[in-house]
């Protein structure tokens, strides 16, 4: 099983997950929101698509999850692993795009947009670059090597991870189940991911429009 066919039939492996892990969903869902968020060298894990898939069975009583549960491991495991991502960033920031084997992990590309967009945004950057996939995971690394006080850095982490796990998990609960949506699944899970990443290719457009001084 590829990430890809993880991610676009996510439904279906979540189906799977529930089925043969019982309680443990639970901890499992935690550890990839958590891993997604929390390593820099992982941000291509589903966030968004999963907590939507998970809400959308949860809505379903025959498979037995309770969204209140659910909300609460998910807001944990985003602010939890965003915090570790602070964390590695404030110790090992330098350090790690530096070192010459360490920098191979993580992607420069992607790291230098999620500078772009903590320049131009400052401190909301930790709560919009929520909603970016991709970004989300290396904002909180750039604002710990980048100094930012962990006290205002927690405030949007908080802010930013409520906002995310409750539109996502309303988006799950209240239209994962309906008929279009699920025969549909696969494209809506795309779409999720065009809309997400459309504020990247416009910071793109436009630092490239900017004259070089």
């Amino acid at each position: 099983m590829s990430l890809v066919d993880f991610i676009l039939h996510i439904d279906h492996h979540m189906v799977n997950i529930v089925n043969n892990f019982g309680i443990w969903t639970y901890l499992i869902l935690f550890l990839i929101i958590f891993i997604e968020t929390g390593v820099v060298i992982l941000p291509f894990l589903p966030g968004d698509s999963l907590i939507f898939a998970a809400m959308a069975l949860a809505a379903n009583p025959k498979y037995g999850l309770i969204p209140w549960i659910l909300f609460i491991v998910f807001l944990a495991a985003a602010v939890l692993g965003d915090s570790m991502n602070y964390e590695i960033g404030e110790h090992f920031g330098e350090f790690a795009t530096r070192n010459k084997y360490l920098s191979k992990l993580i992607n420069k590309e992607h790291l230098d947009e999620a500078h772009a967009f903590f320049k131009k945004h400052g401190g909301k950057t930790i709560a919009i670059g929520r909603f970016i996939p991709l970004i989300r995971t290396f904002v909180p690394f750039v604002a710990g090597s980048g100094t930012m006080h962990y006290g205002r850095f927690l405030k949007f982490n908080l802010l930013g991870g409520f906002l995310w796990v409750l539109l996502c998990s309303l988006a799950g609960f209240l239209f994962g189940n309906i008929p279009a949506v699920q025969e549909h699944f696969s494209i809506i899970i795309i779409g999720i991911v065009v809309i997400s990443v459309i504020p990247i290719f416009i910071t793109a457009i436009r630092n490239r429009k900017k004259p070089v001084e």
